[in-house]
C-alpha cells in the first residue's frame, strides 16, 4: 500500500516504537527518531532503521511527514505538549498508548486535533526495548484508532492506511470507550497477573517452579513497571471497576472453597469453561456493569462528607 509520507519521526524506541519504525524504514520511509536512552537511538541507527537522531527539544519534527510518539501513556502528554509547536507539517500525529481519552483531548486543547488520530495497537509483550522490537509485529494484530472532537476524515483515512500498511486491523472507536473497553480486555488480565506473581512469590513459589498453564498467565508480569503504571493512575476509575468484579468473584470462589461446596465449585468452574467456549458479554453489558459498581464503591464515599 502506497503511504501519503515520505518521512516520519518516532518519539520511543521500545517494543511498539521501534517496531513501528522498522516497518517504516522497510517501506522506504526516513525515519527520525528521539529515546531517552541514547543506547536504543545508538542501536537503532546502527541497524540502519533510523537516518536522523532528533534531540530532546524534539526540533526537527517540522520535517516529518508522520509523527509517532511511543512513550509510556504519562510521557506521552509531555511530549505532545513540548513538540506541538514543531508540528506544522505532519499530515497525522498519532501515539500508541494503551489510554487514549487524555491524550485525545489534550491534542484538540494544543490546537492540532485536526491532524491528531490516537492509535492503540494489541501488540504488546513482555518485553521492552529496541532488542524487542521486529518487523511484522503488528500483522493481523487489532488497532483501535480514536479521533479528536475536531479530527478531519482524511486524518482517520490516512492513519487506517498506515496501519494497514503495517499489517494491522484497525477499528474506530470513541476515546473514552476504548479506556472502558481496553480495562476488561488488557488492563484486568495484566493487574490479575500481577496479583498471581505476588502471591506466589510469598508462597516461595517461582516461575522455574510453574507449568506451562502458570507460566503463560504470569507472563506478563514481567512487564516494564513504568508503562504500567502510568497506564494504571492514568486509566483508574475503569480499573477499579473491573478489579471490583474480580475481587467478587475470589471472595465468592474462597467461601465455596472454605465450605467444600462441590456443586457450586462444579458449577463455578462450568461457567468458565462456558465463557472460555463462546462469546463473552457484550461492551455495552461490561460498560453497565462498570459504571454499576464504580458508583456503589464511590457513593458511601461521597455521602459521608
Amino acid at each position: 500500500m502506497m503511504l501519503p509520507f515520505r518521512s516520519a519521526a518516532v518519539i520511543g524506541l521500545g517494543l511498539i516504537g521501534g517496531s513501528v519504525a522498522r516497518d517504516l524504514a522497510a517501506l522506504g520511509l526516513r525515519v527520525s527518531a528521539y529515546d531517552a536512552d541514547p543506547t536504543q537511538l545508538g542501536a537503532a541507527m546502527r541497524d540502519g532503521v533510523v537516518h536522523h537522531r532528533l534531540s530532546d527539544t524534539l526540533e526537527g519534527l517540522e520535517t516529518a511527514d508522520l509523527v509517532v510518539i511511543a512513550v509510556p501513556v504519562d510521557e506521552a502528554l509531555e511530549v505532545l505538549k513540548r513538540g506541538a509547536r514543531h508540528l506544522t507539517r505532519a499530515t497525522l500525529i498519532t501515539d500508541v498508548g494503551s489510554t487514549k481519552a487524555r491524550i485525545v483531548a489534550l491534542a484538540s486543547e494544543l490546537g492540532i486535533g485536526e491532524r491528531f488520530v490516537g492509535s492503540h495497537p494489541m501488540a504488546g509483550d513482555h518485553r521492552s526495548g529496541w532488542s524487542a522490537s521486529r518487523a511484522g509485529l503488528f500483522m493481523n494484530a487489532p488497532v483501535y484508532l480514536c479521533a479528536s472532537s475536531n479530527t478531519v476524515p482524511q486524518a482517520l483515512t490516512v492513519a487506517d492506511g498506515l496501519w494497514r500498511a503495517l499489517g494491522a486491523r484497525p477499528i474506530e472507536m470513541d476515546a473514552i470507550a476504548h479506556d472502558e473497553w481496553l480495562a476488561w480486555t488488557s488492563h484486568l488480565p495484566h493487574m490479575m497477573a500481577v496479583v498471581l506473581g505476588l502471591t506466589l512469590g510469598e508462597g516461595g513459589v517461582t516461575r522455574d517452579d510453574l507449568g506451562p498453564g502458570g507460566r503463560d498467565m504470569t507472563r506478563i508480569a514481567g512487564s516494564s513497571p513504568d508503562m504500567w503504571t502510568a497506564i494504571a493512575v492514568d486509566n483508574a476509575p475503569s480499573i477499579e471497576a473491573t478489579l471490583a468484579v474480580a475481587e467478587r468473584e475470589i471472595g465468592a470462589l474462597r467461601e465455596e472453597i472454605a465450605r467444600r461446596d462441590g456443586a457450586a465449585l462444579h458449577a463455578r468452574f462450568t461457567a468458565a469453561r462456558g465463557w472460555f467456549h463462546h462469546a463473552p458479554p457484550t461492551k455495552e453489558t461490561l460498560r453497565n456493569a462498570s459504571t454499576e459498581i464504580l458508583s456503589s464503591a464511590r457513593g458511601p464515599r461521597l455521602r459521608s462528607g
